[in-house]
């Protein structure tokens, strides 16, 4: 029972890994752990059974929040220290992800209209990325300079992205924009500060709306069409790559150096392909 409790605590802190470091899909992590399929139940329907889910859930909590409150503390201090570095350090974790997924459209069996899911998710991520340059975004934030739409709007967006395989929810809030400010408000949070409860619970509450409203929904589109859905996030992923590293151009920074950049990117690479070496190595059925 006690080395269950430790198991699931464990989950729960790379799970909450996943929601901070940018290119950690959540529900990959969670495939890979075992538990994906526990979470998908849990979420279509959370009170049947009650007492069991929240039995479940509890030992997750608690390593969300160990690892939230670690890596909240470094990411803030990688903002405020090696910023743009550190965007080729997400570059380089989102990378690392990409030949997951597509492995995942391999085996399905390519089609022809996989790649009209492809195309169209690509134009949106970049898209998106770069009409969102400058919207609610600061350099080495000072404060949430995004308006309350734009955080309900990125909180339903990372809530509907949690429970896709390859989707990462920190990589929609740099589209976004908000994903720095939104460490700064967690860190002031953490210092007891409450300036930033309201924006910070509004995008919270958004994002657990967009979780639950969608969860039956992603359910059924990952089931039913798995090449499909996989080609689509593949697209999502590689437009966000570009769209991040146009981000990253409009930054000055004065201790940026291409040889920290080139660091920051193998770092981002190799940690993210652990994971891909990880799942081999349990071998854990999607």
């Amino acid at each position: 029972m006690l080395k269950r409790f430790l198991y699931r605590v464990f989950c729960g802190f790379f799970l909450g890994i996943s929601v901070f470091a940018p290119g950690f899909s959540g529900s990959i992590v969670a495939i890979v752990l075992g538990i994906y399929e526990d979470l998908l139940r849990i979420i279509s329907n959370p009170f049947k059974p009650f007492k069991k889910n929240v039995l479940f859930c509890f030992p997750l909590g608690i390593g969300v929040v160990v690892s939230g409150v670690l890596f909240v503390i470094v990411f803030r201090y990688l903002f405020d220290t090696y910023e743009k570095a550190t965007y080729l350090l997400f570059i380089g974790l989102i990378a690392g992800n990409l030949p997951i997924i597509f492995a995942k459209v391999k085996e399905s069996g390519f089609k022809k209209h996989y790649l009209f899911g492809a195309v169209c998710a690509f134009a949106a991520a970049l898209a998106l990325g770069v009409l969102t340059i400058g919207v609610g975004q600061s350099t080495r934030a000072e404060g949430l300079t995004a308006g309350l739409p734009l955080l309900a709007l990125s909180g339903f967006a990372g809530g509907v992205t949690t429970l896709i395989p390859g989707m990462s929810v920190s990589m929609v809030l740099i589209i976004f924009g908000v994903y720095n400010q939104l460490l700064f408000a967690a860190n002031t949070f953490l210092s007891l500060d409450m300036t930033f409860l309201v924006p910070f619970g509004l995008f919270t509450v958004c994002a657990v709306i967009g979780l639950v409203l969608t969860s039956r929904g992603i359910k059924y589109i990952w089931v039913k069409y798995p090449g499909l859905a996989s080609a689509t996030i593949f697209g999502f992923m590689l437009g966000s790559l570009i769209g991040i590293f146009v981000q990253s151009l409009r930054i000055t920074d004065e201790s940026f150096t291409w040889l920290s950049g080139g660091v920051m990117l193998a770092i981002g690479l190799g940690v993210s392909m652990l994971f891909v070496v990880l799942k081999k190595k349990m071998n854990v059925a999607d």
